[in-house]
């Protein structure tokens, strides 16, 4: 039996609901082993983060370069990348290294509000690791980020704003809708020839700690179990779902606390 591999590439939540530790729990539950890169280490918990100590580009490279030496890794889920060495060092890696699948989760702020990457960092993430991405995840305000364009605000902005996306050079766009109103959090699956809209009921919970780390890594999941990416979403979609709707059965902190990974264990 082969087993699927998947890699994360991330910083590190010390309070274990976002970051690696939620890429981990996701693959996890999703029947795929997990390997990780860190990139960073944050000191942070529910309530916010008040610091983040980067892991120089070398060992970035390093540690890229012992997994994929030795694992047969089915897909690459990149999160934080917090400076501009960093992304230089990942994407000169994976260019090596040539991964199928690779699932491009361009954080920029936590649920908290605390920024995680570098300002100057940004433009590097538009021309270096975007057009080495399967697909890339941003949810309202980091598509708008990514463009210099306000947050889009219907539908059919939001499928004009994924096209543009397309124009850095990924092959699909996941845009997420979480950051939405209205009574169903709707997502946007949108490549060269389609917009797949994916919909569940906005659930009424604080706890959404590592909802879009999670939800990238479910899609990488998929892929590395030999998903195609429509299929490999709508899976994601319905899994970090029922992770939100059974948050509450959890009490984590005092903040924003996190989903729950195994809802479907306990």
């Amino acid at each position: 039996m082969t087993t699927p591999v998947a890699l994360t590439i991330a910083g590190s939540d010390s309070s274990g609901g976002a970051g690696i530790q939620a890429d981990l729990k996701t693959f996890a539950a999703l029947g795929v082993y997990g390997a990780s890169v860190i990139t960073a280490l944050t000191a942070q918990n529910t309530r916010g983060v008040s610091g983040i100590h980067a892991v120089p580009a070398q060992f970035v490279t390093e540690q890229i370069d012992a997994v994929f030496s030795d694992l047969e890794i089915g897909a690459v889920k990149i999160g934080m990348v917090p400076q501009v060495g960093s992304i230089d060092a990942i994407a000169a890696a994976l260019s090596r290294w040539s991964p199928r699948h690779v699932v491009l989760d361009p954080v920029m702020v936590a649920t908290s509000g605390d920024r995680l990457l570098a300002a100057e960092a940004v433009n590097a993430l538009r021309t270096k690791l975007i057009p080495l991405a399967s697909v890339i995840t941003p949810n309202l305000p980091e598509a708008a980020a990514l463009l210099d364009e306000p947050v889009a605000a219907s539908a059919t902005e939001i499928e004009s704003q994924g096209r543009r996306l397309l124009t850095l050079g990924c092959r699909a766009v996941l845009i997420k809708g979480g950051h939405g109103e209205g009574a169903e959090s709707i997502d946007y699956l949108v490549d060269a020839d389609n917009m797949l809209a994916l919909t569940a009921p906005r659930v009424a919970t604080r706890n959404t700690h590592g909802t879009g780390c999670s939800l990238s890594s479910a899609v990488a999941a998929g892929l590395a179990k030999g998903e195609d990416l429509a299929s490999a979403v709508r899976n994601a979609k319905a899994w970090i779902s029922a992770a939100i709707a059974a948050a509450d059965r959890f009490s984590i902190g005092h903040g924003h606390g996190p989903i729950h990974h195994f809802h479907r264990f306990y």
